[in-house]
């Protein structure tokens, strides 16, 4: 219910979903019949405009159950409303990452019996649609229904805990000392006398100053203050108070009825380009209850962060915002249902990702970062409020964001420098995590550098005509036979192929280079042979042919993409010369070179320096730590150590901009051959040919 917009002294039950306003029956009328509207389908205001103006209720769409199986349950919606908005209803887990739009094929359903009406989509295949599979947010409500939930998507409710198991004994021992901001107090507040009659507030910091809380900075908001005296005497002056901490002062955020403990959960999010990575923690003891990843909403307008820039130029910065959100919010729905947590219980988040996906998520213009001299709105956060932006768990939850240095190194590598730690050790160390952007660091616990070195999206798939992230059917491992030029290849899941992820790419193009097939600056050297063909006036590499994959079509890897792979191997190795440089280095003073990122844990090093992408060092040097980021996050969620560890990096860290540098460029240029035009710099790989 709410209040009309025109006569707020009426209260009504019509809402235009469009424009988010109450319309009483005397005001119903569709502001914008012309136009588009998503919730048409389900809008009575529509309906009863449409049919007389002002209807009797009696005339309203009929109401019809919808049942989920397999846990029967029932919600009850308006005719017209789809399988998404009974679910969403009911409180039912499904991953709509594409907030609704058909465009993501992730809310599949089993139509078991019932009238619904669903539009066409290429995102189920024919035996899926023979087998009576929809997609729950293009499937409109015209009877009673019962919908089943796929036994993949169950499957994958099992793997999402599997995971939370595996990263929890990856990351044991990591925090020791378990300090979360927000904390929660089970207090008993004496009662009040003629002798003692301080108010309600004063006797709630004096019983939390004694159970050690510092009451010195405190705040707290109007409607906690409205809601105080209520709570205190509910459960007879039994409370539980929960406090936020920030830098320089605290916050009562909220003061709930009797005194038990509650359960405190938390979330890790790294927010990648590419990819978003959620981890659901339990606070108390750091357990990770379920880990979940998925396809960042916000590639489709760009693979990389200039181009999301401009999309954000064009289209406004809150659709981008919109798009993350419901990506990192479907991911929170899977872990929610995997472990069976209530979400309220979530009142602790990090957010870790570079700048401009911070920018983006938080709804921040970001145009400046990519606009001479590449300024951030902002580079370090206060703590938020999980409502304020826009997460679906606790709304007075406390939400850190990693700091980040610069425009292009942002969080995600202050991150990954308190999860691998050698900031905090003597060795010189490179660091390096290849993604979409390839952010590097230099140094020790003395000092450290930093640049971005543009190494764009090829790694993670973007740009590569048969390119997929890491995921089942992407083929992830691939020799050459040299005689016969026949590939051999594994595939993520052990699956028919659909594509080829990074580290695939890099062991295709390393084996078609030491086989001949490509010369050293990524021409074709072989023209007449059955794994040879064109792709209109291309020439391209036959990976898989079309009956051995899971799309019926040949597996490709194009001139394009040789070219591609090169400018990105090429970004990567000349980033690491020059920050070595910037100090009178070379690779024989670096003590151990660091790898992270997604596409890294199944990175061939020998490979990798066959094509020029990591230096030709003793291989005992380097060191593949994996997704870093959320590492970091999540011992920066556990502990306030490492929150502040976070900020003091990023304090500490000097930032090199190679936009406008001539030596990065003279560096590129040089290494845009495989391995490189410096052949002294590669010698194992000359003995290779």
């Amino acid at each position: 219910m709410g209040r009309c917009i025109n006569h707020p002294d009426r209260e009504t039950r019509f809402m235009c979903m469009k424009h988010n306003i109450y319309l009483c029956e005397e005001c119903i009328q569709c502001r914008d019949p012309e136009i588009y509207c998503k919730f048409r389908s389900s809008c009575p205001i529509w309906y009863m405009d449409k049919r007389a103006g002002k209807a009797a209720a009696g005339d309203l769409p009929g109401e019809f159950k919808v049942v989920f199986q397999p846990d029967n349950k029932e919600v009850t919606v308006t005719e017209g409303s789809t399988l998404l908005d009974a679910a969403i209803a009911g409180d039912i887990p499904l991953n709509a990452s594409c907030n609704g739009k058909g465009s993501c094929g992730k809310c599949k359903l089993v139509l078991v019996s019932g009238e619904g009406i669903s539009k066409n989509t290429p995102l189920l295949t024919d035996r899926e649609k023979a087998d009576h599979y929809v997609l729950a947010c293009q499937t409109t409500v015209h009877s009673d229904i019962v919908a089943r939930i796929p036994e993949e998507t169950l499957e994958r409710k099992l793997k999402i805990a599997g995971m939370g198991q595996a990263v929890t004994d990856r990351m044991k021992g990591l925090v020791t000392d378990i300090t979360p901001m927000l904390t929660h107090y089970p207090l008993t507040l004496a009662t009040p006398t003629l002798d003692d009659s301080i108010s309600d507030l004063d006797r709630l910091l004096r019983c939390l100053t004694r159970k050690g809380c510092d009451t010195s900075r405190m705040s707290m908001g109007l409607k906690v203050m409205r809601d105080l005296a209520s709570a205190i005497r509910h459960e007879d002056w039994k409370v539980n108070a929960a406090v936020i901490k920030k830098r320089s002062s605290s916050e009562i955020v909220a003061v709930t009825p009797g005194n038990s403990e509650m359960p405190s959960l938390g979330l890790a999010v790294d927010i990648g380009t590419t990819s978003i990575v959620v981890y659901l923690v339990d606070i108390s003891d750091g357990t990770v209850l379920a880990a979940t990843s998925g396809h960042n909403r916000q590639a489709a307008c760009g693979d990389d962060v200039i181009n999301r820039i401009v999309c954000a130029e064009k289209d406004g910065v809150k659709k981008l915002s919109r798009m993350g959100l419901s990506t990192i919010n479907g991911l929170i729905n899977e872990a929610i249902d995997s472990a069976a947590v209530d979400r309220k219980s979530i009142d602790n988040v990090v957010l870790s990702g570079n700048t401009t996906m911070i920018h983006l998520l938080l709804g921040i213009e970001p145009r400046y970062i990519r606009r001479e001299p590449y300024i951030p709105s902002v580079s370090s956060f206060p703590v938020l409020k999980a409502g304020n932006v826009g997460l679906k768990v606790n709304p007075a939850g406390a939400v850190f964001v990693m700091p980040g240095p610069a425009g292009y190194v942002g969080g995600d590598i202050v991150s990954g420098l308190i999860y691998t730690g050698f900031h905090r050790e003597e060795p010189l160390t490179l660091f390096i995590d290849v993604g979409t952007n390839g952010e590097i660091v230099l140094g020790n616990n003395e000092w450290l550098m930093t640049a971005s070195c543009s190494a764009g999206p090829a790694f993670e798939g973007g740009g590569i005509r048969w390119g997929m992230r890491a995921e089942e059917g992407a083929i992830e491992k691939v020799t050459i036979d040299p005689d016969t030029l026949a590939p051999t290849y594994s595939v993520v899941g052990d699956v028919a192929p659909r594509g080829i992820c990074g580290s695939g790419m890099i062991d295709l193009l390393s084996e078609m280079f030491l086989t001949g097939i490509i010369q050293p600056t990524g021409s074709f050297n072989v023209d007449d042979h059955p794994r040879i063909t064109k792709d209109g006036d291309e020439t391209a590499y036959i990976l898989a042919f079309a009956h051995e994959t899971a799309v019926d079509k040949d597996i490709l890897f194009l001139k394009s993409d040789i070219d591609n792979l090169i400018r990105s191997k090429g970004a990567v190795y000349a980033g690491f010369k020059v920050l070595l440089n910037q100090m009178g280095m070379d690779f024989s003073m670096v003590d151990r070179l660091i790898i992270t990122g997604g596409f890294g844990q199944y990175l061939d090093l020998e490979k990798a320096v066959t094509i020029g992408l990591l230096p030709d060092i003793e291989r005992s040097k380097f060191q593949y730590l994996g997704n870093s980021s959320i590492g970091g996050a999540y011992m920066a969620l556990l502990s306030e150590t490492y929150r502040k560890e976070a900020i003091d990096i990023c304090n500490r860290m000097t930032y090199v901009d190679f936009s406008s540098n001539n030596q990065f460029m003279d560096e590129f240029t040089s290494a845009m051959f495989l391995p490189h035009t410096d052949l002294n710099a590669f010698p194992s790989i000359t003995q290779k040919n």
